[in-house]
């Protein structure tokens, strides 16, 4: 298998080249009625097409919502083959929001269908779930080791139904989240000048000084935009791992299409904004 530099190495450099921001593809119903399009598979193409031709070539990260494209059977897998390729043809890193988790041989698929040189569906980085327990996606972080690709483990997440499992205390004290950043702080040790394995932690969530978030790898973090949050947030949440951040915006910039130029606009200004953030720390 030929290697990829390890995943935490180049979306250190694309962060420190084009600033952490990550830009979601989220081609849902909604979304597709407000730029004129149909809910078809010619409308997911254009809708897709036209982002990654108008922010591909200037953001860090693309992520990808595979479930928009799923919905649409094989012709929207194939679409979001295309929606991969293009992006990382363009300079950005693709991170696959999937949230796949499992057991065993079908966790090993889950990461051969994202994280395999030979696959078309081939991502820098994978979302994943850890809640059927952190071992079972050893796969996938095997995986990730041998290809040079990277995960995102759901750690913290925006959503509030997330806090009554990932709140949860357990017998030695530690909350179910908190192990999930120590494990993710124990896979990326000594590693420079990234880790490859990251955290998905919402940016909703305030104050979080009282977790770890100094795992050496990337924090993804939802929520900057419709959800509420803003750059500004960010040294208030993530304090001094703020520079590992890779904050994702979605409906913020997508809902400025389909004009192209008005996306790049758009996603230029956040970027911007969270710079100015960040430097501030």
């Amino acid at each position: 298998m030929t290697v990829l530099e390890p995943f935490g190495t180049r979306l250190r450099h694309a962060m420190d080249e084009r600033g952490p921001l990550c830009v979601g593809i989220d081609p849902h119903a909604s979304l597709l009625a407000e730029w004129g399009l149909n809910d078809d598979v010619a409308g997911l193409e254009r809708f897709s097409r036209t982002v990654v031709e108008a922010v591909a070539d200037r953001v860090a990260v693309l992520k990808p919502q595979s479930a928009f494209f799923e919905r649409f059977g094989s012709r929207g897998i194939a679409v979001l083959e295309k929606t991969v390729e293009q992006a990382r043809a363009a300079g950005a890193l693709v991170v696959m929001d999937a949230k796949r988790g499992d057991i065993g041989s079908t966790m090993t698929a889950y990461a051969e269908t994202f994280l395999h040189k030979d696959s078309p569906l081939l991502s820098d980085a994978l979302t994943v779930s850890p809640y059927l327990g952190y071992g079972s996606l050893s796969p996938a972080v095997a995986l990730a080791r041998e290809s040079g690709t990277g995960l995102f483990v759901l750690a913290l997440t925006s959503n509030p139904e997330g806090g009554e499992v990932q709140h949860a205390v357990r017998a030695d004290g530690r909350s179910v989240g908190a192990t999930m950043l120590a494990h993710l702080a124990a896979e990326n040790a000594g590693e420079q000048p990234l880790g490859s394995f990251g955290a998905v932690v919402g940016a909703t969530l305030g104050d979080l000084s009282t977790y770890d978030l100094d795992i050496n790898g990337p924090l993804l973090a939802p929520g900057i935009g419709a959800q509420g949050a803003t750059a500004a947030d960010l040294p208030g949440v993530f304090g001094a791992a703020v520079r590992n951040v890779v904050p994702n915006v979605s409906r913020g910039v997508l809902r400025h299409g389909p004009d192209a130029g008005a996306l790049r606009s758009a996603a230029d200004r956040f970027a911007e904004e969270i710079r100015v953030a960040v430097a501030a720390v």
